[in-house]
């Protein structure tokens, strides 16, 4: 997930000092720790269950208190994302084909050692229900006793569906009204993305408001990085209408920032940014 709240920017970086040293790291993608594992990654064409130890993990922050507001929470980065949004600044992980750079034995020895200190697990990307052992790592997950938290843009609202049951909560990208989302996706047909964001956010809302009310809810907070290279005042009024007419009740608007992006998108947006400047 490449919108640049807490879990874009702390890729690599260690979120908490920890008195357990060995556990307070989190791995730098293109480093190369021991654990890494040798050739491509297979690029996953379809959708089953598969164990965790098959995740592509490109990250891990052991501690981090503002990936899923209000908890306390690891956070695990999955490899792979089939979008290149415009203000992405995890462009290291966005490939499928790079392997990861640590196992999730890494995650659950994390785990283990957390009890009582970690509300939960979030997993982000990339685009983490890419991978197809998504759904099995967040049920081992909550079968440790820890809440499961997941960043996602939409992108497979099959593998979303897929996925719901094991989630406590979604904070979910949106990034801009449907005309203008190939605009910053930079992928697909006309309206590929949006049609696909749109129909995963609608399923998204319908599994939380189907939650039993005896049972553990799911909490939505849905996100909108606004890139104004892309972006007028004028438009995020109207996804924010949008939004709100489909049932959105928490939405977010981050700023988008330069750190880890292009060379190109540093310039279109210090260019914008000089311009709303002069004014």
């Amino acid at each position: 997930m490449s919108a640049p709240g807490c879990a874009a920017a702390t890729v690599g970086a260690e979120d908490a000092v920890s008195a357990d040293a060995a556990d307070a790291r989190s791995v730098l993608v293109g480093s190369h720790p021991p654990h890494r594992r040798r050739g491509p990654a297979p690029v996953d064409l379809g959708w089953a269950d598969r164990s965790p130890d098959t995740l592509e993990i490109a990250g891990l922050t052991p501690m981090s208190t503002c990936d899923w507001p209000g908890r306390l929470v690891a956070t695990v980065f999955l490899q792979g994302c089939p979008w290149r949004c415009t203000y992405c600044h995890n462009q290291a992980i966005l490939d499928p084909r790079t392997p990861g750079v640590l196992p999730w034995s890494d995650v659950t020895a994390l785990l283990a050692r957390r009890h009582g200190l970690l509300d939960g697990v979030v997993f982000s990307g990339g685009e983490p229900t890419r991978q197809a052992a998504l759904a099995d790592a967040c049920r081992a997950v909550r079968d440790a006793g820890f809440l499961v938290g997941l960043h996602t843009s939409g992108a497979y609202p099959n593998r979303l569906a897929a996925v719901l049951p094991y989630v406590d909560w979604v904070g979910f990208d949106v990034k801009a009204p449907a005309r203008l989302y190939r605009e910053i996706t930079r992928v697909g047909g006309a309206t590929t993305t949006a049609d696909a964001a749109f129909t995963s956010l609608r399923l998204l809302l319908d599994t939380a408001a189907a939650r039993p009310l005896d049972g553990p809810p799911l909490d939505v907070q849905v996100r909108t990085t606004v890139d104004p290279t892309v972006l007028t005042p004028a438009d995020v009024a109207d996804l924010t209408a949008v939004l709100a007419g489909i049932g959105v009740e928490d939405h977010v608007l981050q700023e988008a920032r330069p750190d880890g992006t292009t060379t190109e998108y540093r310039h279109a947006l210090a260019a914008v940014r000089a311009r709303e400047a002069a004014r």
